[in-house]
């Protein structure tokens, strides 16, 4: 099971900048199965943010922070927009940066990751594949199940 997370206003769509996101959602995915982990808002009291910063750690008005904390054991993050210094903190904290046009769809997003797993073709899929086989869980949802494609045939 992998860890995805979307900056995403409604679940529905990513339509969000990673670091001005007022809202993240987690999913767990897994072949033909994503199941709702967490989602976040973020208060405009997070979203102050500093200029000039570099590197890794921040001050208490770095409004990167608290999303990072947030997506923490995430294999990947989708957003309309990143910034290149949350790439750069993402990358170092082990999760895959990843822009899409506004507006994409998390449910094709999804079974993308879900046919990945399944049958590969996404190079940070098998790597996070690597990098979680020993440490599956079988935690309980905490929120909706979806059903996503398992194989090719299922999206005809």
């Amino acid at each position: 099971m992998l860890k995805i997370a979307f900056a995403s206003s409604d679940s529905q769509k990513v339509d969000l900048h990673f670091g001005g996101a007022e809202r993240l959602v987690i999913y767990d995915v897994s072949p033909g199965r994503a199941d709702l982990d967490g989602a976040q808002e973020f208060l405009k009291a997070e979203q102050i943010g500093e200029s000039g910063r570099n590197g890794l750690s921040g001050s208490p008005n770095d409004k990167v922070i608290p999303k990072l904390d947030f997506v923490e054991g995430c294999a990947a993050v989708y957003a309309a927009s990143i910034g290149s210094n949350s790439i750069r903190r993402l990358m170092a904290a082990g999760i895959q940066p990843i822009i899409v046009d506004e507006g994409h769809d998390v449910l094709d997003l999804l079974n993308e990751v879900s046919l990945a797993l399944v049958y590969g073709g996404l190079p940070w899929v098998e790597k996070a594949k690597k990098k979680t086989q020993n440490t599956a869980s079988s935690a309980t949802p905490k929120g909706e199940t979806r059903k996503l494609a398992s194989s090719i045939e299922e999206l005809e």
